[in-house]
């Protein structure tokens, strides 16, 4: 809304003088919800990137144990190895 105001003066000598004052109103401004909209996509990144650090972290974890398992294995077939060259060498040497 706009409202003007005009105030006239007169001097004693009988000069007038007139101002004009223009007020505007601004409307009430919307904050909106950019500012919460902007919290909650961050907040979502950071857990989504938690969530695959620790997914990449568990993968990492199931690759160890696979290599371990892995060399485990491959012990306990050449302690078989090693057990079958010892029952040979015992049925030679009778």
């Amino acid at each position: 809304m706009v409202e003007e105001r005009y105030t006239e003066t007169r001097t004693p000598a009988g000069d007038t003088h007139t101002h004009t004052e223009i007020i505007r109103e601004e409307p009430a401004r919307s904050r909106g919800g950019a500012g919460w909209a902007i919290v909650i996509v961050l907040l979502l990144a950071v857990i989504i990137g938690g969530f695959v650090l620790m997914k990449g972290n568990d993968a990492e974890i199931a690759r160890d144990n696979a290599i371990a398992d892995a060399a485990n294995s491959v012990g306990d077939a050449a302690e078989s190895v090693g057990s079958a060259a010892d029952t040979a060498a015992e049925r030679i040497s009778e």
